[in-house]
């Protein structure tokens, strides 16, 4: 994404509304705030590491769970309403 600049001057017998205005038109003509409204939300990928760091520690966390249900450590909880 490029920054724009988008800058306006007074002229000697403009008052500011008038200026606000101008400004507001070339922000607008510039397309500026419809690509940063549309990149807003973008979430990027993961990478392939971090995919595979959050497999590694979901199947250690697994079987940890299932060591300590083995030795008895996990209450199970009851499914329905809390």
């Amino acid at each position: 994404m490029s920054n724009t600049n988008v800058e306006v001057k007074k002229n000697a017998s403009e008052n500011a509304l008038s200026l606000v205005r101008r400004f507001q038109k070339r922000v607008q003509e510039s397309g500026v705030l419809p690509r940063v409204r549309g990149i807003r939300y973008n979430i990027r990928p993961l990478s392939e590491l971090k995919k595979k760091r959050a497999k590694l520690k979901k199947l250690t966390n697994l079987a940890k769970y299932e060591q300590d249900k083995r030795m008895g450590k996990v209450v199970e909880r009851k499914k329905g309403r809390r």
